[in-house]
Order: C-alpha cells, then structure tokens, then sequence
C-alpha cells in the first residue's frame, strides 16, 4: 500500500490506545482532535467522544483492539509493505480497517486459521477474507464445505450456483445471455445470474423463446 496509507495503521495503533485508557468523553474527544487529519478525515467525528466511526470497524465497540501487529516495511519502489499477524488475530476489525483507510491496498485479501489443543469437532477451522472498494467478503472452510456437499447433494443441473437466462439467434446459432442492467443480449460474461426460485416465478421475460441455463458449479467461487 502507500506510505500514507501505511501510517494511518500507525495512527490507528494510537487511537487503540486512546481508547484503552477508558478516559471521560470530553478528555477522549480532545486526544482525538490531536490527531493526524488524514485520520479524521477518514474517521469523522461522532459521538460524544468523537471516535464513532473508528469503533464502528470493531465487531465489540466496546473493546477496540485490533488484536494483531503491524509491520510495517518500506519497498523499493516506494510504496509499503504491511504484515498483519497475532496469535488471536482481528479477522473482522482488520479487514473493516483496510476497507476504511488503506484503499491504495485494494483489491486486497488474507487468510487465517484456527486450531486448539484438544481433538475437538469444530475446533479447527479457517478461511479468508476479501477486501474490495465494494466491501468485505469473509469466507469460511466450514461455508465452504457445506457448500460443496449442497452441490454435490443438489446435482449438476439444479443451478445451485444460479441461472441466467440464454436467448439462441435461429439464423446464426448464437446465443445471447440477458443483463438485467443494461436490458440487453450479451456475453456470458456479462450475464445477469439468478436465483432459481426467482427464474422459476419471473413472468416479464422479454423473449417468447428462450432458456434458463444452469451455471457449471465448478464456476462457483
């Protein structure tokens, strides 16, 4: 990411600190008027203790711990390069936090893992998350795994991982597939995909012939 960016993390670490020391409004508010713009601007104030939207990226407002450290190294191509890492790591605050403040990043992801000492069923997981200038996107190996037997359970032609609606030119044999947004025939690519259920009741489709087409499950992310 950038270097301002890489220092509005740093500048996050202060706020975290701030705020654990559990001060009255009017002393929390003063301490985060000190603080870099590039923050505030990035955080507006809200609230009494002005640090509203910083404790809106915790899952616990009341616990604003990022729960990770930072390193932070310069490349030589004049950006940085930024290490998140903890035993008990902040998937979801860390994720928020590069949403909010670190967009030079984007699109960006990481993945993590969980273990315990003892054999346990559901002890162990893990997963990834996947930060776009669009949101946050968590995935989880247990989601994913029941997705997978769904699909497995559902069958191949059952567009468990949605339709679209396929429209073919007598003349050419070509086949066009419908985007809802621009009210076109176009690229599969560009195909607007739908829930089954939603396929199955929609009765405004523009075309006397045409075709719901299942999506090949192994397309699915």
């Amino acid at each position: 990411m950038s270097h301002a960016d890489a220092m509005l993390l740093r500048v996050a670490e202060q706020a975290c600190d701030i705020l654990d020391t559990g001060g009255e409004d009017e002393d929390l508010a003063r301490q985060y008027d000190a603080l870099d713009p590039a923050f505030r601007a990035v955080f507006p104030p809200e609230g009494a203790s002005k640090f509203g939207t910083f404790l809106a990226i915790f899952p616990d407002p009341g616990f604003p711990c990022l729960d990770c450290a930072i390193d932070i190294r310069s490349n030589d191509d004049n950006d940085a390069q930024v290490t998140f890492s903890g035993e008990q790591f902040g998937v979801e605050q860390v994720a928020n936090l590069l949403l909010a403040a670190c967009k030079s990043a984007l699109p960006c992801g990481f993945a993590w893992v969980s273990d315990c000492d003892r054999l346990r069923p559901g002890e162990f997981a893990g997963g990834c998350v996947v930060v776009t200038g669009d949101g946050v996107r968590f995935h989880s190996t247990q989601t994913i795994l029941e997705r997978a037997l769904h699909r497995i359970e559902a069958g191949a032609d059952s567009g468990v991982d949605g339709v679209v609606l396929a429209v073919s030119d007598p003349s050419s044999g070509d086949i066009g597939f419908w985007n809802d947004a621009t009210q076109s025939l176009g690229l599969l690519c560009h195909a607007s995909v739908y829930h089954p259920s939603r396929a199955a009741s929609w009765e405004n489709v523009p075309f006397e012939e045409f075709d719901w087409m299942a999506l090949p499950q192994n397309l699915a992310a």
